[in-house]
């Protein structure tokens, strides 16, 4: 009885970070040939409301095209759903309840992966946006495993939004590295040795910049649970 599953993923926030994640379970799948491969279907849907408008009560909320992007995901065939976009997890419930498929929280699944991996810290960085962030919504799942959540200050915090939608949604990559090491420091400083990459554009910069402290990629711990869950196997992290 073939036990694999279909993986569906509901993309479009922004179109680069669904690339990374379908390249990420490419890449870390035990494959030797094509058929090893996880059957993937991608809604790449540009059209979802900006999640960032609509929390700052300037824009339509992002539920209605995100149920529907999820629905059309198992009309195409998914047999369970991910979706790479930290700040749309807020919904995460909704959408789930909406769709008769599993869902993977992309959140829970890392919270999970940090208390399990760094059971000596009690305190982990998010890097994210403002959004992510002010929702408390990795904060739900860290702190009930313990966890402090430390974010940086509101001036470096203003600057990360800018790396993500001035830089990186941009496709430049071309931005303030003094800047870029000064958030990671005042983490530091607060005790944290291990960050968060919440938001998918940052985990994108780190390749490209990667700065000298501990960093859990949430897209690297969402492509590991879709493989396992699609019946595939891990072939390792990269």
């Amino acid at each position: 009885m073939n036990m694999e599953k279909t993986v569906g993923i509901i993309g479009g926030m922004g179109p680069l970070a669904t690339v990374d994640i379908f390249n990420k379970i490419v890449r870390m799948t035990d494959a030797k040939i094509d058929q090893d491969h996880v059957r993937i279907v991608i809604d790449n849907n540009p059209g979802i409301p900006s999640r960032q408008d609509f929390f700052n009560g300037i824009g339509e909320s992002p539920l209605p095209a995100l149920i529907k992007t999820a629905r059309s995901l198992e009309e195409m065939g998914a047999e369970l759903i991910i979706m790479p976009c930290n700040t749309a997890h807020y919904f995460h419930r909704d959408i789930a309840k909406n769709t008769k498929i599993p869902f993977i929280n992309m959140l829970e699944e890392t919270a999970g992966y940090f208390s399990e991996n760094f059971t000596d810290e009690k305190k982990v960085g998010l890097l994210a946006t403002t959004q992510t962030c002010d929702l408390g919504i990795y904060d739900h799942f860290l702190n009930a495993n313990g966890v402090e959540v430390v974010k940086p200050s509101a001036e470096n915090q203003a600057y990360l939004m800018e790396i993500i939608n001035v830089y990186i949604k941009q496709g430049n990559m071309n931005f303030d590295l003094d800047k870029w090491k000064e958030i990671i420091e005042e983490l530091k400083e607060q005790g944290v040795e291990t960050v968060i990459l919440g938001c998918t554009e940052l985990s994108i910069a780190f390749d490209v910049h990667p700065l000298e402290i501990n960093t859990i990629d949430p897209t690297i711990v969402l492509a590991e649970a879709a493989i396992k869950a699609s019946g595939k196997k891990v072939l390792s992290r990269i």
